[in-house]
């Protein structure tokens, strides 16, 4: 790991302590696949131990690395039971759902977890697991291809600030790929250039074919092909010129009227982010946050035994304002967004 690199682990007593804050929520009959269940529990958050709550907290406030790791919550290979075959399975574990609970009080902490109306029916803790037939796919569900570097849904204005990946298996230690903005070495041109608007990045297909299987007339559907026709203009570097953020997702991007120099930026840009790049297997009972705008992030190619013992981590994203999706929101809660 680089030095930009932050951990956590727990010891033994935030063990229990963990434990037992998932048991409290579990006699409540709260679930947080529910956007609700983030309102109603907001205050539980509290409840995390204290040193725990001081690293996120840290790591939000003070922007030290684009990644950060937590290690050891408690997670039991055959209490999982088995890897789904699809992110849609129905029914799940009791120590599925206990995972589901550490990561969802851990973005409460980080901020406002959130959902789109086009991935995964909206649910908001999502599962990442190889699915057959998505193989060569650029997504989370692919598997024997490369998953490219991205800033997680870098095509909408509404994108999270964190995205949360926990560990519940990953025998085959696959790596997730980061990169931080923060490591790069540019020349002034060349940041220059990627600091204009000169660059689209279209949604990806994950956010159009699930809808269009499930949900051909959903308005969220009208407005990803929207903005697939039309996209804006924008900057692949944003802010402070000595520490910019970064919006990027190489596989979905084309330079505005074909200009070359931007072209010839953008790929230094991805060169740099791929000499610099960094292997993070995220294990068993480990949660990686990668900060949205100073990383990017994709996944080395494995192959798939689609035999209940792949990959499978949970995910969630999560916002620090809300407000920004005011205008956006695909149902009553202000969680799910289009």
């Amino acid at each position: 790991m680089s030095a930009e690199t932050v951990e956590y682990l727990l010891d033994g007593k935030e063990v229990d302590a963990i434990t037992a804050v998932a048991e409290r929520v579990r006699v409540l009959g709260e679930d947080p696949a529910d956007p609700g269940f983030f309102d109603r529990c907001w205050h539980i958050r509290e409840e995390l131990p204290v040193g725990l709550r001081r690293f996120l907290e840290d790591f939000r406030r003070t922007e030290p690395a684009g990644m950060c790791l937590v290690h050891g919550f408690p997670v039991d290979d055959e209490a999982v039971g088995p890897t789904p075959g699809h992110w849609s399975a129905p029914g799940q574990s009791a120590a599925a759902s206990d995972a589901e609970i550490y990561l969802a009080l851990c973005g409460m902490v980080l901020g406002e977890p959130f959902a789109w109306s086009t991935l995964q029916a909206g649910r908001m803790v999502q599962n990442i697991v190889p699915i057959p037939g998505d193989e060569m796919h650029q997504s989370g569900h692919g598997s024997q291809s490369l998953l490219e570097f991205h800033t997680e849904d870098g095509f909408h204005p509404l994108r999270c600030d964190y995205l949360l990946l926990f560990g519940l298996r990953n025998h085959d230690a696959v790596p997730t790929t980061v990169a931080s903005v923060r490591d790069l070495e540019l020349s002034q041109d060349q940041a220059g250039l990627l600091s204009r608007p000169r660059f689209h990045i279209l949604p990806d297909d994950e956010h159009l074919r699930q809808l269009e299987a499930s949900q051909p007339g959903h308005p969220a559907l009208a407005l990803m092909r929207e903005m697939r026709r039309s996209p804006e203009a924008v900057s692949v570097l944003i802010g402070e010129p000595s520490r910019p953020y970064l919006r990027l997702d190489r596989p979905f991007m084309t330079c505005v009227d074909g200009d070359q120099a931007a072209e010839n930026a953008l790929d230094a840009l991805v060169a740099e982010l791929e000499a610099k790049q960094q292997d993070v297997v995220v294990g068993q009972g480990s949660l990686l946050i990668v900060d949205n705008y100073l990383a990017v992030h994709g996944r080395k190619p494995f192959t798939p035994r689609y035999d209940g013992t792949d990959r499978w981590l949970k995910k969630l994203t999560v916002s620090r304002n809300l407000r920004r999706s005011i205008g956006n929101r695909a149902t009553a809660s202000p969680r799910v967004i289009f």
